[in-house]
């Protein structure tokens, strides 16, 4: 649709509709993948912003709607799959999470609900949306992304909201102190205090790797998984363009592609929850 050739066409699928400040044209779209690049760190994804809002306002909406039509009596539909999936988390948060915090159910319920949407976005055919963008503003070239977590700005925005938790609640059950103790003198410690202090630089780099290590575990793993599924879903695509028979084998192969990729979709979003579960789990543990 906005390219010739295959490697166009997927390039064109795997840009981002970014604005930001060009060097040359000021705050402006970009129109090519190298003018992306230019605006550096600063511009902003608005497919992926925009995208992630609407599914954000309609999980709102639905257990909103929901929770205002709730009765004791016979549940309608949309109530007991609402309570599956809330008993499923909550259970979830009682087997994996030992301490007392009320915001580690909603949170987890949030995530696990709002990662799937975005992730779902990725069953969609690919054209479906860049079109409907693209005849919407006019731009036949127009580049747009409609699953958010293959960008790697919104995953590793999620882990990094996690990962700022996760050093809140620390500093906040173990105090400052507990929490630089757990940095400097672990895993390696010594009753002589002039060993305890040359172990010091040690264990702050292996601890600091390991904290590092959980907001990018977070963030590129959710990225990678949903990356790959959506390339194969574009080069599927391609097939549609050679001829009747690879056409229609590539019908076969986007039907059974989409149906291992519910699998996928899900399992990921149930990782980010327990992960998120584990990580602040560990946060709220007392130091000794």
């Amino acid at each position: 649709m906005a390219a010739d050739t295959a490697s166009g066409y997927i390039q064109h699928h795997l840009s981002n509709l970014t604005f930001g400040q060009h060097p040359v044209n000021g705050w402006s779209f970009a129109h090519t993948t190298q003018e992306a690049q230019e605006m550096g760190f600063w511009a902003f994804h608005l497919d992926t912003l925009g995208v992630s809002v609407v599914l954000g306002l309609i999980f709102i909406a639905l257990f909103r709607l929901a929770a205002s039509k709730a009765t004791s009596d016979t549940p309608g539909g949309l109530q007991n799959f609402i309570e599956v999936i809330v008993g499923f988390v909550d259970s979830s948060v009682k087997d994996t999470f030992h301490g007392r915090n009320p915001l580690i159910a909603p949170l987890a319920l949030t995530i696990f609900v709002w990662v799937f949407l975005m992730n779902f976005m990725d069953l969609l055919p690919v054209d479906w949306l860049p079109m409907l963008a693209a005849t919407i503003v006019g731009d036949p070239h127009l580049y747009f992304r409609a699953v958010p977590t293959t960008d790697p700005n919104a995953t590793l925005g999620l882990a990094l909201s996690v990962f700022a938790l996760i050093i809140f609640y620390s500093i906040k059950v173990k105090g400052i102190g507990g929490f630089l103790g757990e940095l400097t003198l672990h895993p390696f410690n010594a009753k002589n205090i002039a060993v305890k202090i040359l172990l010091i630089p040690v264990n702050f780099l292996l601890e600091f790797v390991t904290l590092i290590a959980k907001p990018v575990s977070l963030a590129l793993r959710l990225f990678g998984n949903l990356y790959a599924g959506e390339l194969i879903f574009i080069l599927i695509a391609i097939m549609y363009s050679g001829g009747m028979l690879l056409g229609g084998l590539g019908g076969v192969l986007q039907l059974a592609w989409a149906i291992f990729h519910i699998l996928i979709i899900t399992l990921q979003a149930f990782i980010f929850m327990m992960l998120t579960i584990v990580y602040l789990s560990m946060a709220h543990e007392e130091s000794h």
